[in-house]
């Protein structure tokens, strides 16, 4: 290796003590946090800078003090919307729109906004998501679009059934692999190029410039994961024991050109069938390790607050078969929470509560509310995500699991709800199953990353466009580009 490679990553795994702990830090900051709860952004910045540069404080301290700053900046980027161009768009849908109206959707937070520093302001998709949001909002929209159905939505219609025949055909074939009730079948092979960038002028030049990239997990379901080419020839794949699957490299920024970074590979996807009765799964063992690591509580966002015991308890009522809770809590979540356009998770306190509060979330959000309803009710849950590389699908995306004793860990994807088909099976798919267009990154949220990040990330929960910092400070989304490009073998 190079020795700026060197240095850099032996100078992020020293200080990644301080780094990773120190975002974890509680610190005792009740006003200021009471401060930026109420919006007051200005008086909780100059408090924190005199606190900052008065006190003695440990790296902690100002590690979790200088973040707080920084969530303050995430929050105005995401509510940059004023009441102007806000009715704007809403009249162009619904020009008979009443001040009445509008209050009562920002009452709900159909039309969510909040006050800072005095001023309201409003979440940079909120417009649009009125019209997912809220039913009487969403048939103005549909009197203009009318019906629009999702590609990917239409696509799945036509392509489960013939997974799920597959499956149960049960033919070992070459294309077919299966495990009890696992079975894998149709593979697919995608050949992947990802590449990201950051423009001349954001790093100092000369300074060395610090990339993650997300890279595929050895997953069961995954054959065949080939490497063709990287744009460094030195870069580190981090172990599977990581949750963060990366790839990482390094580059000096230049002062008049953008510093590109990519990869290319090509991987075999199957898709992953459970076929089980709710009869073959068996009584948890409770006093196992991982029936206490994946039914407990988490900080941050896996919480069981009233409303989570509440409402979990009302949706389980008296069943106690843990696939047929399972299938409870994902129906309820899918029939009552539409999907709309998510602030970033870094703004968010609590995402659960958030989605039950604002009756609305997009797929890490609802799948992060199933896992904490689901280990509430007593059944093991995890967290996954990555990519959807559906043709015409391409986007970021997140998933949950649940863990069947006698069955195994079980993909659940939540957002994905309900295929559209009078066949059971096909209908609840993804209650037990995960199609083959997956691009398995992570297997964990608000993990570690390996080299480790000096800076706080970008994605305090998730991981998939990437990280980005250099010795100086973290480059948050914006001042970087990312671009999935996916090639279908035309076998398959």
């Amino acid at each position: 290796m190079t020795n700026y490679f060197t240095i850099t990553l032996l100078s992020a795994l020293l200080l990644a003590g301080c780094g990773q702990f120190a975002s974890k830090a509680s610190t005792d900051n009740a006003s200021i946090d009471a401060m930026i709860a109420k919006g007051e952004f200005a008086k909780a910045t100059e408090l924190i800078k005199t606190k900052l540069a008065t006190d003695s404080l440990s790296p902690e301290d100002v590690y979790d003090l200088n973040f707080k700053i920084d969530r303050m900046s995430r929050i105005r980027q995401d509510f940059s919307k004023d009441d102007t161009t806000v009715l704007a768009y809403i009249k162009k849908v619904y020009p008979e729109v009443t001040a009445q109206e509008i209050a009562e959707w920002e009452k709900s937070n159909a039309l969510e906004n909040m006050t800072i520093d005095g001023v309201k302001k409003y979440f940079r998709s909120a417009p649009r998501n009125l019209f997912r949001i809220d039913k009487n909002a969403n048939t103005h929209w549909q009197e203009i679009n009318g019906r629009q159905s999702d590609e990917v939505d239409a696509f799945l219609a036509d392509y489960i059934p013939e997974v799920i025949a597959e499956a149960k055909a049960g033919t070992p074939a070459k294309s077919t692999v299966l495990s009890s009730y696992n079975r894998f079948v149709k593979p697919v092979t995608m050949k992947i190029k990802y590449t990201l960038s950051v423009d001349s002028g954001e790093i100092p030049a000369g300074e060395i410039i610090r990339v993650w990239m997300p890279y595929p997990r050895n997953e069961e379901k995954y054959k065949n994961i080939e490497l063709i080419s990287t744009s460094q020839p030195e870069y580190i794949i981090s172990p599977d024991s990581y949750p963060h699957k990366s790839i990482y490299m390094e580059k000096i920024a230049s002062e008049n050109e953008p510093a590109v970074f990519s990869y290319e590979l090509k991987f075999t996807s199957y898709n992953q069938v459970f076929l089980f009765s709710p009869e073959d799964v068996k009584p948890y063992d409770t006093n196992s390790q991982l029936y206490k690591e994946f039914t407990s509580e988490r900080e941050t966002h896996v919480i069981f607050s009233d409303d989570i015991k509440r409402l979990t308890d009302s949706i389980v009522g008296e069943e106690q078969n843990p696939y047929l809770k399972a299938r409870k809590i994902f129906c309820y979540i899918a029939d009552t929470y539409p999907w709309a356009s998510a602030r970033e998770y870094s703004t968010i306190e609590n995402i659960p509560q958030y989605v039950i509060d604002n009756h609305h979330g997009d797929c890490g959000q609802v799948s992060l509310l199933f896992i904490t309803m689901a280990r509430y009710a007593g059944i093991p849950a995890k967290w996954q995500s990555g990519w959807m590389l559906h043709p015409k699908g391409v986007n970021l995306h997140d998933w949950a699991g649940a863990y069947f004793e006698g069955i195994g860990w079980v993909p659940v994807d939540q957002s994905f709800g309900y295929v559209n088909s009078s066949d059971a099976d096909v209908h609840l798919f993804f209650t037990r199953g995960l199609d083959a267009y997956r691009y398995i990154v992570n297997d964990d949220y608000s993990g570690d990353f390996y080299p480790a990040k000096i800076h706080p990330r970008s994605e305090t929960v998730d991981f998939q466009r990437g990280e980005v910092e250099w010795k100086g400070e973290n480059l948050y989304f914006g001042r970087w580009h990312y671009n999935m490009e996916v090639e279908y073998d035309s076998e398959q």
